[in-house]
């Protein structure tokens, strides 16, 4: 590329006839040489600016990748803990229930031995009740007996 310098340092060959004005040729140069000057740097400002934003582009991408491979964990992260949460609560459950069962089932137990022992007194007592009748009926039968003699 020909640069801002490279204009100014041109020179042309001088020819006697019909040749151009050397003082136009020069001032038309000056003038291309400033406006080349400013574009060369406009040019070399934007080439900087595209390699910073190229540079914060791959940046912002490397950014987004990790955010994604974060998001992705976290999203599987989330699936396992609901799943061991899951498993917990069908544990819990299940625990519950057998404990619940066997308590269930003791306490059958204890109405079992409670009816049996209530069985038990209820017979006692018929048979202190009819022990009793015995006693009262006989000594019923010794007033009667007392009461005849006298």
């Amino acid at each position: 590329m020909i640069t801002p310098l490279d204009i100014e340092n041109k020179k042309f060959g001088k020819q006697m006839m019909n040749g151009y004005s050397v003082e136009e040729v020069d001032d038309f140069l000056d003038d291309l040489t400033v406006d080349y000057s400013k574009n060369y740097k406009e040019i070399s400002e934007l080439r900087s600016k595209v390699e910073e934003l190229s540079a914060s582009l791959e940046h912002y991408k490397n950014i987004e990748s990790t955010l994604q491979n974060t998001l992705l964990m976290a999203q599987e992260t989330s699936e396992e803990i609901k799943n061991v949460a899951k498993q917990k609560a069908e544990q819990i459950i299940s625990e519950a229930k057998s404990s619940s069962e066997k308590r269930v089932n003791e306490l059958k137990s204890e109405i079992t031995i409670k009816e049996q022992a209530l069985e038990d007194i209820k017979k006692q007592f018929d048979m202190y009740k009819a022990k009793m009748e015995s006693l009262l009926i006989s000594q019923l039968e010794l007033l009667k007996e007392v009461n005849k003699d006298n």
